[in-house]
């Protein structure tokens, strides 16, 4: 069994999910990650570390997809030790004007595609030991300060990611006592696809009321989930961390 913790990391090809991976490969964790269409970024890093990173294209509204992966990945492994639930899409639009197709497809892609995804990383950590004499597992969720703060042309958006910080906190009590730990991280506005479709003048203002003056990098939060999943944070569960550059 490899002595590596091993990490899976929803939508993990471009954006926050890519930065994640690199993090977490240098760290030395082996890593597991999927998304619908993949990058090349990815299959580079794939390329350059045979063995401790698995790619799969997949789309995380499929259940039975999701279930069958995740449990391959934990049998080829031994284990599971970190979730992190990374995936999200986001439609700019006032409620309003927002399509039903719009509003479905942020409740089954941020919702409930990290409540299935998040469930069989469960089953597969009480099924399966931790790696090393004292357990180390957590879930982390990805939220977003809009879930707190709000944002026009974000409701429904951060509707989803405000279920996911109440998903988190009942998770903590829900599987402390199992040895799992549960956050949710709250980034503020990142320079990632999600928020190029912001206008650019949303976009300026939401930098000047930051008190760092700038737009977030993937970099920037990838660092405070590796902390989440590491055993410096093996007293901490059920928070909601921001990263948001004084937001």
């Amino acid at each position: 069994m490899p002595s590596a913790p091993l990490t899976l990391i929803s939508g993990g090809s471009r954006g926050l999910g890519l930065a994640l991976v690199e993090h977490l490969l240098a760290r030395g964790d082996a890593v597991a990650t999927f998304s619908r269409s993949g990058s090349a970024a990815l299959s580079t890093l794939a390329k350059a570390h045979p063995g401790r990173l698995v790619v799969e294209p997949l789309d995380i509204t499929d259940s039975a997809a999701i279930g069958g992966f995740i449990a391959r990945v934990a049998d080829r492994f031994g284990r599971l030790d970190h979730c992190i639930a990374n995936a999200a899409i986001a439609h700019e639009g006032v409620l309003a004007t927002m399509r039903d197709d719009e509003i479905d497809s942020m409740l089954a892609v941020n919702l409930r595609g990290a409540i299935v995804f998040i469930r069989e990383c469960v089953r597969q950590m009480l099924a399966a030991p931790a790696a090393g004499p004292v357990p180390d597992r957590s879930i982390t969720v990805v939220s977003s300060v809009v879930a707190e703060n709000g944002s026009p042309g974000l409701s429904v958006y951060a509707a989803t990611k405000a279920a996911l910080e109440g998903l988190a906190r009942s998770l903590a009590r829900e599987l402390g006592p199992r040895g799992i730990r549960v956050n949710a991280i709250a980034p503020g506005f990142l320079e990632t696809d999600l928020s190029s479709t912001l206008p650019a003048e949303q976009r300026a203002r939401i930098a000047r009321r930051t008190a760092l003056g700038r737009l977030g990098k993937p970099e920037d939060v990838a660092g405070a989930i590796e902390f989440l999943t590491s055993k410096a944070a093996g007293f901490s569960t059920g928070h909601v961390l921001k990263v948001d550059g004084g937001g």
